[in-house]
């Protein structure tokens, strides 16, 4: 395929709308259209882009050759399903599907009819993270920290800490450790809304490496950060000051001063270049990728489903006020 790809989207709120952006800018692609059940909110996103606006996706699909879905993920599997019936390909926002169920049928339709189904996780393709996990390919990897705090919106009050916030973490570490669970500890508490809004979770892998995760949407200060313990450095990367550094021990020397031992560590730190990229666009600009060389995507379904699986697992302990581990 060298012509560019039709596309258009399904759902364009607060993240659909950078979608339509990105799609109707990229000479890979050509917006066709938008698709939102409010009219207003269809209208006003087309009109931007002069493409034209539907509020029933489904007369959308017969015009293009690919989508992205940001409808509510209770809707994810039935627009997927019409649009993988339609052989379209889909660039789904996360989660993948309301329930392993649904995210099982979604996966197998899209392998059955040999289209591209990518799946949302927009921090795989942030360059802090790009660079984070390419210094970690020398190392050995220990222990994992990741913290994800944010002041309190409404704007996703009706899902949980889990599903909104910790989720990114969980691909990102899953990723990095490729090795099967062993058990998942967590607690977490609703504060102002009736979903878990603060949660603390704690993966054991089953040979012995940990990871620790706390999300929060109640925050007064937003952070962004993901501290790795090798055996030979300790790695920091922060998402929003969009830096990695890497802190080493150079030398540790004993001495004696007037009959007393004294000790002296000194540390070398390097400072790794992260280039100025948005995730979004490193995304959608691989999900046309995949589409025109017709090769699977970077973050797919597989992936996906082992993160729902462990998101699961930590909001079903936190709901059930189970904070003890159990094996995965």
């Amino acid at each position: 395929m060298t012509q560019p790809v039709r596309t258009g989207v399904i759902g364009v709120g607060n993240m659909g709308q950078h979608h339509a952006r990105i799609y109707a800018s990229s000479p890979g692609s050509v917006l066709v259209g938008v698709a939102d059940t409010n009219q207003e909110r269809a209208r006003e996103i087309a009109s931007r882009y002069d493409v034209e606006a539907f509020t029933d996706y489904r007369d959308l699909l017969a015009r293009v050759e690919a989508v992205s879905i940001a409808a509510p993920t209770t809707l994810h599997h039935r627009i997927g399903l019409d649009c993988l019936a339609t052989g379209i390909h889909l660039l789904m926002e996360k989660p993948l599907a309301a329930s392993a169920a649904e995210a099982t049928e979604l996966a197998l339709a899209a392998h059955s009819s040999d289209l591209v189904l990518q799946v949302g996780h927009v921090e795989r393709f942030n360059p802090t993270f790009v660079e984070l996990a390419n210094v970690l390919v020398d190392h050995t990897i220990l222990a994992v920290e990741a913290r994800r705090l944010s002041p309190f919106a409404t704007r996703a009050a009706d899902v949980s800490v889990v599903y909104d916030l910790m989720v990114h973490d969980l691909d990102l570490i899953l990723t990095l450790i490729r090795e099967p669970l062993a058990n998942v500890q967590a607690t977490g508490s609703r504060i102002r809304s009736l979903q878990p809004d603060h949660a603390m979770a704690l993966l054991t892998f089953v040979n012995g490496q940990v990871a620790s995760l706390s999300a929060s949407k109640v925050t007064q200060h937003k952070v962004r950060q993901m501290a790795v313990t090798c055996a030979d450095a300790f790695v920091v990367a922060d998402f929003l000051t969009r830096t990695v550094m890497i802190h080493r021990q150079s030398t540790a020397d004993y001495f004696a001063q007037h009959g007393e031992v004294l000790y002296r560590q000194e540390g070398l730190i390097e400072q790794v270049y992260v280039p100025q990229i948005e995730p979004l666009h490193a995304e959608l600009h691989h999900f046309l990728a995949c589409i025109r060389e017709g090769r699977p995507p970077l973050v797919g379904a597989a992936d996906a489903m082992r993160v729902m699986a462990v998101a699961d697992a930590i909001e079903g302990k936190i709901l059930n006020g189970a904070g003890g581990s159990s094996d995965q």
